[in-house]
């Protein structure tokens, strides 16, 4: 993915809701130096720092990382890799629709691969479907394992954890929303 991407997502986003980097940092927790350069494309957020963003503005994370709504129709944007230095890899299969509340994301873990995530925003479930390997999910203070072609369905609003098996794993990742206020702006 690059950069500028994010950068005219998070400087859209912002401006659509006519807020200030200092509001949006207090909303976000993300700081405003960081918002900044995130804006003019000097610096790449972690995965970790869109889900502030996403969840401060009450959005899908394919707000900040992907394109328009897309509804039956086949685009550049279905598919698209969007790599995280040392953390995840995510390809968005379906960017998120408001119809359906939901997006989808097919994520890559490497062998015994651990990624923590914080808290989504109030409501958030998520289905994890395991497509390759083997996957450990934390849960509430909770390993459940998973075999390929097992799923999970759990609370994304509480932070949680997966841990890829030896061979690493290959999972789809659903995100359903509850909140639709912020929603209708960029559906």
């Amino acid at each position: 993915m690059a950069p500028e991407d994010i950068t005219l997502k998070l400087r859209d986003v912002r401006a659509a809701s006519g807020l200030s980097l200092s509001k949006v940092a207090e909303m976000t927790g993300v700081s405003k130096a960081m918002l900044g350069q995130i804006e003019r494309g000097e610096s790449s957020p972690t995965i970790a720092t869109l889900w502030k963003i996403a969840k401060g503005f009450q959005l899908p994370l394919s707000a900040l990382i992907g394109s328009e709504t897309l509804r039956d129709t086949p685009s550049s944007d279905v598919f698209r890799t969007v790599t995280f230095p040392g953390s995840l890899e995510v390809k968005i299969v379906f960017p998120f629709d408001p119809a359906l509340r939901a997006e989808t994301f097919h994520v890559n873990l490497s062998p015994n691969q651990v990624h923590d995530s914080a808290a989504h925003a109030t409501g958030v479930t998520e289905e994890v479907f395991v497509l390759t390997g083997e996957l450990d999910i934390l849960r509430d203070g909770e390993w459940v394992p998973l075999q390929a072609g097992q799923g999970l369905r759990f609370a994304a609003d509480l932070p949680h954890s997966y841990r890829a098996g030896e061979q690493g794993t290959a999972f789809l990742n659903m995100h359903h929303y509850a909140q639709l206020d912020a929603l209708a702006a960029i559906g």
